[in-house]
């Protein structure tokens, strides 16, 4: 049982909040041996990759277990059944912590960084949800394409010319014109530029900064991270010009398009009129553009890498892309969900590394998790989504191999609940999860119909870790497939398919 005491008042104090301070019982919650006085558990850790070092501590210590460094300690929760407590949203809310309230400075109380109790999460949600209902993404649709065919124009370039390609790199361009182009009416001209866009060097500075806070005491932080610091103010500083001037372009009757900007702008909420204030739409333009397409990137690539690898799988994949779609030059919307298999190669691809690889969750009252472990209010604890993706009591033995028939139809009702998590969880779970989801579905089956992807002989899979995951270095062999002539196609797919 919880020990009784007070309730805590409503507005919890933000802020790290060590593991201590919120579990009792914390002696009964294992963690690695060697443990140094004063700086804690720092052997055979690697700044770089905290994640990572994370999942190997996972399989070592079980599915709950804690980490610490210098005075913050963290709970960590992998097991099915604790993660699915943890998903009650009676029990639990969305902790804002660690390298996401790092951000704050620069997204605030946007969707994704917003606390709890700030209302402005609410009122944005209720605004924007109509942006990702099924008439705004068939609107979408033509603009995703229209990004696609710049990529396919520059990858038929490189393959013409015997190169490889970049594909974390042109990912990141593909998904930071695609949201830029359809939630802001914004061309970044990514793919006209020989280094990534100023946009993104500055986001990937401030997620590198946000994820280095997390690894360094407070009290060292002016001295160790005083140029990162620097950077990271500058960084800032540009992503807000930037998105002032797509704002004040649009004020002044550029665009006017019915997409997330001009909802942002111009709706009010539909029960209490109230209208975002310039402030927040600034955070909250910079909220999609980061998180609308980092994630989706980092997602593209791990797969385009897993079929790649696995020439069995894309040659199922690419015979179903020609079977749904046949010679059709480009796939109307509804022929994109009928891609089943291509997206269990996405959903595969996300199981073993989700790029949000970890979603905090708190105590609303004092409660005791799985029956053992006592929680105060505010108590909070991580999961590790990618471990969660891997615990074998669900995914079986072989839960390290790719296999995109985990996710046939049989096989997902067969799951318990809350074991697949790369959106997150809850009421505070990604926003825009079905268009990430459209937009790489409909990317991979473009890629598929019109390239064979080969590895480099030497690579090995490297995960770089800047709060999402990326696969490190990856570069591909493109050879261009002949046109697909016309195929004779099923009337429908099977539910099992």
């Amino acid at each position: 049982m919880a020990e009784t005491r007070e309730a805590a008042p409503a507005a919890l104090p933000k802020g790290f909040r060590s593991a201590e301070l919120g579990w009792p019982e914390l002696r009964r919650i294992p963690h690695p041996p060697r443990r140094v006085p004063l700086v804690g558990d720092v052997l055979g850790a690697n700044v770089r990759s905290p994640l990572q070092d994370s999942l190997k501590f996972g399989k070592q210590l079980g599915p709950i277990f804690r980490r610490k460094a210098f005075s913050n300690e963290i709970v960590f929760v992998w097991g099915a059944d604790l993660a699915a407590e943890l998903a009650d949203e009676s029990r639990f809310a969305k902790h804002v912590g660690l390298g996401i309230a790092n951000l704050r400075p620069v997204a605030g109380d946007g969707l994704f960084t917003a606390y709890n109790h700030e209302p402005n999460w609410q009122l944005a949600h209720d605004v924007l949800a109509p942006g990702f209902s099924r008439e705004a993404m068939e609107g979408y649709h033509p603009l995703m394409l229209a990004v696609t065919e710049r990529l396919t124009d520059r990858w038929d370039r490189e393959e013409a010319a015997g190169r490889a390609v970049d594909v974390p790199g042109d990912m990141t361009k593909l998904t930071l014109e695609t949201i830029a182009r359809t939630g802001f009416g914004h061309d970044f001209a990514s793919f006209e530029r020989s280094r990534p866009h100023p946009f993104v060097t500055a986001m990937v500075g401030t997620l590198t900064y946000a994820q280095r806070r997390n690894v360094v005491p407070v009290p060292l932080a002016p001295v160790l991270l005083r140029e990162a610091s620097r950077r990271n103010t500058s960084d800032m500083a540009y992503l807000n010009r930037t998105v002032d001037a797509v704002v004040a372009a649009r004020r002044s009757g550029a665009g006017g398009q019915g997409d997330l900007l001009d909802r942002m702008l111009e709706t009010a909420h539909p029960e209490t009129g109230e209208r975002l204030t310039a402030e927040n739409i600034r955070r909250q333009v910079i909220t999609f553009l980061i998180a609308g397409h980092e994630t989706t990137s980092g997602a593209l690539s791990f797969a385009l890498h897993y079929l790649a690898q696995n020439p069995e799988i894309a040659a199922r994949a690419r015979a179903e892309v020609e079977r749904v779609w046949g010679d059709t030059d480009l796939p109307a919307y509804d022929q994109v969900a009928r891609l089943r298999y291509v997206r269990r190669v996405l959903d595969e691809s996300l199981r073993l590394w989700p790029t949000a690889p970890a979603f905090a969750r708190e105590a609303r009252q004092d409660t005791v998790l799985g029956g053992v472990h006592p929680m105060r209010q505010g108590a909070w604890a991580l999961v590790l989504t990618a471990m969660l993706h891997r615990d074998p009591a669900v995914w079986g033995a072989d839960a390290e191999v790719f296999d995109p028939d985990r996710f046939d139809a049989k096989a997902v009702r067969g799951r318990p609940a809350h074991t697949f998590k790369p959106f997150g969880t809850g009421a505070r779970a990604c926003i825009g999860r079905q268009f990430a989801l459209h937009e790489a579905t409909l990317v991979l089956g473009l890629l598929l119909r019109r390239y064979e992807v080969r590895p480099e002989p030497d690579y090995r899979l490297r995960v770089a870790e800047r709060l999402t995951l990326m696969p490190e270095g990856l570069r591909l062999r493109l050879e261009r497939r002949a046109p697909v002539e016309a195929v004779p196609r099923t009337p429908a797919v099977r539910a099992a398919d």
